[in-house]
């Protein structure tokens, strides 16, 4: 049986989408059998609702703590009973409890090449410190933002003079190959989190894994 995923999104689900697309192609064994967003815009529930995936809209009332939503958040990943939850550009922080509830379960990306420039404005960050080389990285998510061990990551150089827009686009199309990458490895159960680290087929991985696709430079 395929593994069953929940994706997290909270804008335009352009990772969603690719892992969607693969799927649809024969080329990742999964399901997704639910999608969850805390925006009621959030384009990623129209892409779902294209491919007919049950959703769910979780919007946070005013006032109410991140615990408390994160609460109801549990709730519905578990009404879809998911092999994994997949965080595909969900922007709230969770709480400590929720992700201790799902360690080893809960997936990420993040545009950097992971120590590097956890956080947000990723892109125009890179440029101004000039880096040569920069990308995207799928982690395990832990208690700390964007500190989880990282499963892999797809790199490329950075262009003379770009801007940071077209960085973050060059970016997005490394996600879009990497993401499904990982999926498909958790899938077929081949990797996994231990006390902190990334297995790989049953051993300590000791760096991210590279893309088994080509990673697309242009």
């Amino acid at each position: 049986m395929p593994c069953k995923l929940v994706v997290l999104v909270s804008g335009n689900g352009s990772n969603l989408q690719a892992i969607i697309d693969q799927i649809d192609a024969g080329q990742l064994d999964a399901r997704i059998v639910g999608v969850i967003s805390d925006k009621p815009d959030a384009y990623g529930i129209e892409r779902a609702d294209r491919h007919e995936i049950p959703t769910t809209i979780l919007v946070a009332n005013n006032d109410e703590s991140r615990e408390s939503y994160d609460m109801r958040l549990q709730t519905a990943i578990d009404s879809y009973q998911p092999d994994w939850i997949i965080m595909a550009g969900f922007m709230r922080i969770l709480s400590d409890a929720l992700v201790e509830q799902y360690l080893g379960r809960l997936i990420n990306i993040h545009p950097s090449l992971l120590p590097k420039f956890k956080g947000l404005n990723t892109h125009q960050r890179a440029l101004q410190a000039g880096e040569a080389q920069h990308g995207a990285s799928v982690h395990f998510v832990t208690p700390k933002l964007d500190d989880g061990p990282v499963i892999m990551q797809g790199r490329i150089a950075v262009h003379p003079h770009e801007s940071a827009d077209e960085l973050k686009q060059r970016v997005h199309r490394i996600e879009h190959q990497i993401y499904p990458n990982v999926v498909q490895l958790l899938c077929h159960q081949r990797v996994s989190y231990h006390d902190g680290q990334v297995l790989f087929d049953d051993k300590l991985a000791g760096q991210p894994l590279t893309p088994t696709v080509q990673v697309a430079e242009n």
